[in-house]
């Protein structure tokens, strides 16, 4: 499967897998910016390429895990969502959740997306669900 990337600006970098058996590519921050706890909780880097998402797919776009782990630093919305139908520019928002800071330089890896099928459902309204094990129990009824 081929994936469309247009470049919106000269500075982005086309993204690529840093490994074989990697699941997601990464996405390039083109501006230096800055996450921290206290002046700048949130920044949004452009990354300067908008995709052409092949129809029946989506883009899932997640936090990179060393920025969790390291500096306590997220995608803002947890993980953004690209539809094969948008075709403008896509940024990362990063929102700081704890004591630390992440100064990004433009090229700097800050994020990674995959594309994943998006099955079109037919919603049918019921009367009755099927019957499970668990049924209706909610939170902590599996066990602890």
């Amino acid at each position: 499967m081929k994936l469309k990337i247009k470049k919106l600006h000269p500075d982005a970098v086309v993204p690529q897998y840093q490994t074989a058996g990697a699941a997601c590519f990464d996405l390039h921050a083109i501006d230096d910016g800055f996450v921290d706890d206290i002046s700048h909780p949130n920044w949004t880097f452009p990354i300067g390429l908008a995709f052409e998402v092949p129809a029946g797919h989506a883009m899932l776009i997640f936090s990179r895990s060393g920025h969790g782990f390291s500096y306590g630093v997220r995608l803002a919305n947890c993980v953004g969502v690209i539809d094969s139908d948008y075709r403008g520019p896509v940024s990362v928002k990063l929102t700081a959740d704890m004591e630390g800071r992440l100064q990004v330089k433009g090229g700097d890896r800050i994020a990674q997306a995959m594309i994943v099928p998006i099955p079109r459902l037919e919603f049918e309204v019921v009367e009755e669900l099927t019957t499970t094990e668990r049924g209706t129990g909610g939170f902590g009824s599996t066990g602890a």
